[in-house]
């Protein structure tokens, strides 16, 4: 336990190099601003390795509790750029190809593990790489104008990527993920509402302060207790039922003994508005 203490560090003034990194007021919620609009706010090697540190690492902040991920001016995110990785990519042998896959893939275990929740703010293009960061969030709020795609086998890639097989059908279906996946076609804003990827659509000039809103209401809630929820959502993948029923009962257990159980009820009992701490 002193060992992790020792690691526990603020996470306010990250020094973000491949993408715009801000905290609110708080230090509670952080902001990623994926920032190349020019073209569309592409990924590159080192964007994928910096975010893959990044959301590794989240697990030692002592001050970040909800993440924001977004694009700059009108877009989320293209995918890996085009001559910066896809064109090197078709020199590479396998060793170096596979090294980068991986490389890619731990991004999405990244932030699938680290204890925050993530809300992506999607407007205008999410492709490729950029829809499975979308899709690797918890939470995803999108514009009218949001255009989703899965676009591997666009450039003769399997559908198979990051984890696509797996996340995607989970969380629209099986046929539906075929379709996308399969196809590379876009999925409009409104199919991925009625199909349960976006949890919500609001107007362009009001992306941002929504997903802002979303995300203090979770970093000022019961934080540790949001990401044991989290963590129940990855491990009960695999579970049956029976294992699901007592992972729960000691996950739920162990929120008991926290001192944000007892806030909340000693608030209702008030009839005030609890403070969580996260202890």
């Amino acid at each position: 336990m002193s060992d992790m203490k020792a690691k526990l560090r603020p996470f306010k003034d990250y020094p973000a190099k491949h993408f715009r990194w801000q905290t609110d007021a708080s230090g509670r919620v952080a902001t990623i601003t994926l920032n190349r609009p020019d073209k569309k706010n592409p990924l590159t090697f080192e964007s994928y390795e910096e975010l893959r540190d990044l959301f590794t690492n989240l697990k030692y902040a002592s001050d970040v509790r909800a993440i924001v991920l977004t694009g700059a001016d009108g877009n989320f995110c293209s995918g890996g750029d085009v001559f910066e990785i896809i064109e090197p990519l078709t020199r590479m042998a396998m060793p170096d190809l596979l090294a980068f896959t991986r490389m890619t893939g731990e991004v999405v275990r990244a932030m699938r593990k680290c204890p925050q929740i993530i809300v992506a703010a999607i407007d205008g293009i999410c492709a490729g790489a950029g829809a499975m960061l979308a899709l690797a969030s918890d939470l995803r709020l999108a514009t009218p104008q949001a255009k989703t795609a899965f676009l591997f086998t666009r450039v003769g890639l399997a559908g198979a990527d990051m984890g696509a097989c797996g996340l995607l059908p989970r969380v629209i279906g099986q046929g539906r993920a075929a379709d996308l996946l399969y196809t590379g076609r876009a999925m409009s804003a409104d199919e991925g509402f009625a199909w349960g990827f976006h949890n919500r659509l609001v107007p362009p000039a009001e992306l941002a302060a929504a997903a802002q809103e979303l995300a203090r209401l979770l970093a000022d809630g019961p934080w540790f207790a949001h990401g044991v929820t989290k963590t129940m959502f990855n491990q009960e993948w695999a579970m049956g039922v029976d294992e699901m029923i007592e992972s729960e009962a000691q996950a739920q257990a162990i929120c008991m003994v926290t001192g944000d159980f007892r806030r909340a009820f000693d608030a209702f009992a008030a009839k005030q508005k609890p403070a969580f701490e996260g202890n």
